[in-house]
């Protein structure tokens, strides 16, 4: 699959100039915390080289994406630019959608935070001045 000769990148710079992650350092944490795999090879250092025609698989937020690179780019342009740099083989919007988000509790209408005329009612039934 390697050819003699042909252009490679560094993932976390690629992943940088096709505007996947706003910054290089931010690229480079979230592989080095794992979960990237290029061509189903786990990887876990941002200096691993990438080329045309590698497939990346990386989560992102409640998603798993899934990146075949088309172009390596030259520089981080605009997001036209970074877009064509690869086609994105399994896209969020075909994804199913998270139920919720983690941390909320589910409540019925009504049943949230007492207001102060019911926090006085429930005093006066505790038996608090």
């Amino acid at each position: 699959m390697t050819e003699p000769g042909a252009e490679k990148l560094r993932l976390d710079k690629w992943l940088w100039h096709a505007r996947l992650f706003k910054s290089r350092t931010l690229a480079t944490q979230q592989i080095a915390q794992g979960g990237f795999r290029v061509n189903r090879a786990v990887v876990r250092k941002s200096h691993h080289t990438v080329q045309a025609g590698d497939v990346v698989t990386f989560p992102k937020g409640p998603y798993v994406r899934v990146i075949e690179i088309v172009a390596l780019g030259t520089r981080r342009g605009p997001a036209p630019e970074a877009q064509g740099l690869y086609q994105d083989l399994n896209p969020p919007e075909a994804q199913p959608k998270p139920d919720r988000q983690k941390g909320t509790a589910i409540r019925d209408t009504g049943t949230g935070r007492p207001t102060k005329k019911h926090r006085r009612e429930i005093e006066r039934l505790i038996g608090r001045p």
